[in-house]
C-alpha cells in the first residue's frame, strides 16, 4: 500500500521561545471527518504491513497462548468466613469472580461474570469490585468504551441482580462501603477527567439524591476514597505530585464530617492507615525516602517517629496489620518487603536473592500473622507466597503455571552503565541461556523513567519468544523513577528531564560497548511516559536504533502542556513543568519528540494510540507520525495503529491483547 499522507493546514504556536509552525495541529479535533480518515488510513496501512507476515504473528500469538494456562484459578484470598477467586476458562477473554467457605470450594459460588458484562462491547475494564463488609453485596464498576468513566452498579452475591442503583461517570479513584452496608462513597472526574469529589450514596436512593462529601478544587490533585485495613475508616486522599492531605470518616457514621488529619502544606506528602490504637502514617517530613509517624486517634497531628529515614531507602507504602506494619520499600534498585513491630524492632522478609519483584499482596485478614507476598522476576512466573512473620514459614499458595516453557532456560543479571555526567545506572538483562553475551545478540531496550514509578523485573511469557530466537531484553531504570529513592525521582524531572534520557542511551551504549549485544540490532521500546523516553532517544539519536516500539506516546510535549484546557496539564505542571513561560519552554522544547523531529533517517517505528484515550491523546502519536512521515530521509517502516474503541491500555480481552503483543514482538523480530 502507499504510505498515508497526512494534510498540512498553517497553524502557528505562538510560545514565549518564538512562533512555532505547526501544520498538523488540525489532527486535535476528533470531530473532523478527515482526522478520522486519516487514522483508519495509517491502520488499514499498518495492517496491510502485518499481514504480508501474518504466517510469523499467528506462529508468535500461538506461542504465547501455549505458555498459558487458559483454565486457571487465582489464589484462594481469604476475608472473615470466605474465600475469594477469580478465575479464567478457555476461550474467554475475562475472568469470573467466585466466592467459596474455604480454599478448595472458592469457586463454588458465582458472583460476577466479567465475559458476561462484555457481551456486545469491544472494550470492557472492571473498575471497582468491594465486596460489603456482611459480604452480602458487592460494589462493581465498568468501562466499555476506554475513555475511563465506569458505570458503578451494586450487587446482591446470593442471586447476581444488580439492584436498581445505578450511579454513572464515576472514577477509577475507588469505592468505601459504610459498616452497615446502607451507604456506599465514590469519586466522580471533572471537567478535565481530574477524579475531585467524593460522593455518598444511600443504597435505594437515586443518584440525583447522593450527597458531595469532600472536595478539591485545586486542579493539582487527585482525590481518591477507600477504606483502612482495619475497617474502621472511610480515608480520603487527596495529592498531587508535591504533597497531599487526608481526611477521615468513621465507617459506623457515614454521615458524619470529614476529619482532616493534618492541613496540606507545600512539599510534604503523607498517607495514613489505621492501627487498632493509633494511626501509622508514612511521610516524607524532613525526610526525602520517607518514614514512618505514628499518632493517636485523638491527636491525628501530632506525630511521633516509629521508622526513621533512611537515605537511598525509598518507603512506598505501608498496610497495618493488628500486631505489625507491613513496609514496601526500595533500596539499591531492589523492591523489598519489611515487618516492622509495635516496639519498632524489623525484619525484612528473604524472597530472592537474584533482581526480583515484590510486592504486597492481597491481606484481607486484620488480625493474622501471616503477609501474603508476590514475588516474580525475569526469569521466575509470578507466584503468591504467605509468610508468617512469627515463625519465618513460606508457603507458596499459588505458582503461576507455564506450560511448555523451560524456565531453566533464561538467565539474568544486573548491568551498571555510566551515564555523561558520571551517575550510575542500574540496567536488568535476561536472555536465554544459549544466548552468548559477546556482541552478536540482538537486544530490545525497555524503560520508562516518570512520575517516581519504579519499574521492577517482571515475568512475562510473551518475551520468550524473543529470548528464544536469540534476543537480549533489557530494563535499564532510568532517573525519573524512583528506584534508587526520591532522589533519583527528583534528578529526572523539571529542568532535569533530560537525564531520562541521556541515562538510557548511556545503558545502550553500555550494552554495546562492553560487547553484550549487536550495536547495530539495537531496538528501545516504552509507553506514554515510557513512550516519551522511547520519542526523545529516537529523535536525540536517531542513528542508534534499528527499531522502536512507542505505545500511546506522549511526544507532542510543549503544545500539550501548553493548554490548561486538556485533561490533566494543569495536575502535569508539577512533573514536567508550564511551558508558557521561561525557563521551562525552552527547556521542554529542547527534548520534545515532535518538536524535534527533523530531516534523518529513522529506525523503524511501530506506534499506538487509542481515540479514547483520556491521559496521552491520539492525536500526539498521529502528528508525529504524519511530521515523520513529511521530513525522514529513509524509507523503514513507519507504522501507526490506533484503537478506535479503546483508549490508554489498548484491547481489554487477554486474546485480543495476546494478538496485539504478538504484532509488536513480530515487529521487533522482522526489524531486528
Amino acid at each position: 500500500m502507499k504510505e498515508p499522507t497526512a494534510k498540512q493546514i498553517p497553524h502557528t504556536w505562538q510560545r514565549p521561545t518564538g512562533a512555532v509552525e505547526d501544520p498538523y495541529a488540525w489532527l486535535r479535533d476528533r470531530d473532523d471527518p478527515d482526522t478520522i480518515a486519516y487514522l483508519e488510513a495509517e491502520n488499514a496501512y499498518a495492517e496491510a504491513w502485518f499481514a504480508e507476515r501474518q504466517a510469523l504473528v499467528d506462529e508468535l500469538y500461538e506461542e504465547i497462548k501455549s505458555r498459558v494456562q487458559e483454565t486457571d484459578v487465582s489464589a484462594p484470598v481469604p476475608k472473615d468466613d470466605w474465600f475469594y477467586v477469580a478465575r479464567t476458562e478457555e476461550g474467554a477473554s475475562y475472568p469470573i469472580h467466585c466466592r467459596g467457605r474455604s480454599a478448595a470450594d472458592a469457586t463454588n459460588e458465582l458472583i460476577l461474570d466479567q465475559n458476561a458484562e462484555a457481551d456486545g462491547h469491544d472494550f470492557f475494564d472492571l473498575g471497582a469490585f468491594e465486596v460489603s463488609p456482611d459480604h452480602r453485596l458487592v460494589a462493581w464498576s465498568a468501562d466499555t468504551r476506554g475513555n475511563e468513566h465506569y458505570t458503578l452498579r451494586i450487587r446482591e452475591i446470593a442471586d447476581r441482580r444488580d439492584l436498581p442503583d445505578e450511579l454513572h461517570d464515576t472514577t477509577w479513584a475507588g469505592v468505601a462501603w459504610s459498616r452497615n452496608c446502607s451507604h456506599l462513597f465514590y469519586v466522580v472526574a471533572d471537567e478535565q477527567e481530574r477524579p475531585f469529589k467524593v460522593m455518598r450514596h444511600r443504597l435505594g436512593t437515586a443518584q440525583s439524591d447522593d450527597v458531595e462529601v469532600w472536595s478539591d478544587l485545586d486542579e493539582r490533585f487527585y482525590v481518591g476514597v477507600g477504606t483502612t485495613r482495619s475497617g474502621e475508616w472511610i480515608l480520603i486522599h487527596s495529592g498531587s505530585k508535591l504533597s497531599s492531605e487526608v481526611w477521615l470518616i468513621p465507617a459506623d457514621d457515614p454521615a458524619a464530617a470529614p476529619i482532616c488529619v493534618r492541613p496540606r502544606e507545600e512539599d510534604l506528602e503523607y498517607h495514613v492507615d489505621h492501627w487498632g490504637d493509633r494511626f501509622a502514617i508514612l511521610t516524607n517530613l524532613d525526610a526525602v525516602d520517607f518514614r514512618v509517624m505514628q499518632a493517636s486517634i485523638d491527636a491525628p497531628a501530632v506525630w511521633t517517629e516509629l521508622v526513621p529515614h533512611q537515605a537511598g531507602r525509598r518507603i512506598t507504602a505501608v498496610e497495618a496489620f493488628a500486631d505489625f506494619l507491613a513496609l514496601h520499600e526500595w533500596d539499591s534498585a531492589q523492591p523489598r518487603i519489611r515487618i516492622v513491630r509495635r516496639d519498632a524492632t524489623s525484619t525484612v522478609l528473604d524472597v530472592d536473592e537474584q533482581p526480583h519483584d515484590v510486592e504486597i499482596g492481597p491481606n484481607e485478614q486484620w488480625a493474622t500473622s501471616v503477609v501474603r507476598v508476590v514475588h516474580q522476576s525475569l526469569t521466575v512466573p509470578s507466584r503468591v507466597v504467605d509468610i508468617d512473620v512469627d515463625t519465618g514459614l513460606h508457603t507458596v499458595v499459588k505458582q503461576t503455571p507455564t506450560p511448555n516453557v523451560d524456565l531453566a532456560a533464561y538467565t539474568a543479571t544486573r548491568e551498571w552503565a555510566t551515564a555523561p555526567d558520571g551517575t550510575l545506572v542500574p540496567i536488568d538483562v535476561v536472555r536465554h541461556v544459549d544466548t552468548p553475551l559477546d556482541g552478536t545478540a540482538p537486544c530490545c531496550v525497555y524503560g520508562y523513567g516518570s512520575y517516581e514509578i519504579s519499574i521492577p523485573p517482571w515475568f512475562s511469557v510473551a518475551r520468550l519468544s524473543l529470548l528464544d530466537r536469540g534476543a537480549v531484553w533489557a530494563l535499564v531504570h532510568p532517573r525519573g523513577g524512583g528506584e534508587l529513592g526520591r532522589q533519583w525521582y527528583l534528578d529526572g524531572k523539571l529542568l532535569q528531564k533530560r537525564n531520562t534520557f541521556a541515562d538510557t542511551l548511556a545503558a545502550c551504549e553500555h550494552l554495546a560497548a562492553a560487547g553484550l549485544v549487536d550495536r547495530d540490532r539495537m531496538a528501545i521500546r516504552g509507553g506514554s511516559a515510557g513512550g516519551l523516553l522511547v520519542g526523545a532517544c529516537v529523535t536525540q539519536e536517531p542513528e542508534r536504533f534499528r527499531a522502536a516500539v512507542a505505545e500511546v506516546p506522549f511526544v507532542d510535549v510543549v503544545s500539550s502542556m501548553s493548554d490548561p484546557s486538556l485533561p490533566l496539564t494543569v495536575t502535569e505542571w508539577d512533573e514536567w513543568g508550564d511551558p508558557r513561560s521561561e525557563p521551562y519552554a525552552s527547556y521542554m522544547a529542547s527534548y520534545s519528540p515532535y518538536d524535534n523531529t527533523r530531516a534523518a533517517a529513522y529506525p523503524a517505528l511501530y506506534v499506538t494510540a487509542g481515540l479514547n484515550d483520556p491521559r496521552v491523546s491520539y492525536h500526539e502519536p498521529a502528528k508525529w507520525t504524519a511530521k515523520l512521515r513529511a521530513v525522514r530521509t529513509n524509507d523503514a517502516p513507519l507504522l501507526l495503529k490506533t484503537e478506535m474503541g479503546a483508549g490508554h491500555a489498548g484491547p481489554s480481552g487477554r486474546y485480543e491483547a495476546w494478538r496485539d503483543e504478538a504484532k509488536v514482538l513480530a515487529f521487533l523480530l522482522t526489524m531486528l
